[in-house]
């Protein structure tokens, strides 16, 4: 039976989901296995609907209004509701990006700005590998719970997340052993730094959101690199810790 339009619309937007910012038409249609002009016409339906957008360069990328369904999901905006005023004061405090994080389908779903990132290569992302944080807000495993995911490779083991994580940057760490240091840090610091691993120029912090003792996101703040982690680390850190206090009232 030929797949249905739905299924084919769907594989596009499956196609973002362990990619670079950007797709071009010939990297959709390659990850998805639909032939060219049959990618062609579901991007356009994609990209006329908001679900997608065209970039200058001709590549195409998830839209906003893509991004405004999923922080419109339940769960997630109570959550964000809860959190914004920690993350107005953590942005006032540090002159950066304020946002609060949770798994969704192999990545990092920021609530605020409706972002998908990696999860190997983003502060917010190794505090929900390193936690173990379940697929949907307050279904994490709690501290050291079970291994996290890295979007469309295998399962972390003892020896660190799969060695075939994307490499976003020349920063970007990939190699099982170091990200599984990595990982271990967080969870023994409570905290989670990210310089340069998936946009150059960038620096991200992240510190994990308990609920009643359980890790259920995390709360990240990205500057640029010229910005001292040992400044944004107590910010990042009180912020988490406001929205955890207040997610146990």
């Amino acid at each position: 039976m030929a797949e249905s339009v739905a299924g084919r619309v769907l594989s596009v937007l499956d196609a973002f989901g362990d990619a670079p910012d950007t797709l071009r038409l010939t990297d959709i249609a390659r990850r998805t296995g639909l032939p060219v002009p049959t990618a062609l016409r579901m991007v356009r339906e994609l990209v006329a609907w908001g679900g997608l957008e065209r970039a200058a360069d001709g590549s195409y990328r998830l839209g906003t209004r893509l991004r405004t369904l999923g922080a419109a999901a339940p769960c997630p905006r109570g959550l964000l509701a809860t959190a914004l005023p920690a993350l107005r004061t953590l942005t006032s405090r540090t002159s950066g990006h304020a946002d609060v994080t949770i798994p969704a389908d192999g990545a990092a779903l920021c609530l605020v700005t409706g972002e998908r990132l990696p999860l190997h290569a983003t502060a917010a992302g190794k505090v929900l590998l390193a936690y173990g944080v379940g697929s949907g807000f307050g279904g994490g495993h709690g501290n050291g719970g079970a291994p996290g995911r890295i979007a469309g490779h295998g399962p972390r083991t003892a020896a660190g997340p799969s060695p075939s994580a994307v490499r976003h940057t020349p920063y970007t760490v990939t190699a099982p052993g170091a990200l599984g240091a990595q990982l271990a840090r967080v969870r023994a610091t409570g905290l989670a730094e990210a310089h340069q691993e998936y946009r150059l120029g960038e620096l991200s912090l992240a510190a994990p959101v308990f609920r009643n003792g359980t890790a259920v996101a995390a709360v990240s703040v990205t500057a640029a690199t010229t910005a001292r982690p040992d400044r944004l680390a107590p910010a990042v850190r009180q912020a988490a810790a406001t929205v955890g206090r207040a997610l146990d009232r």
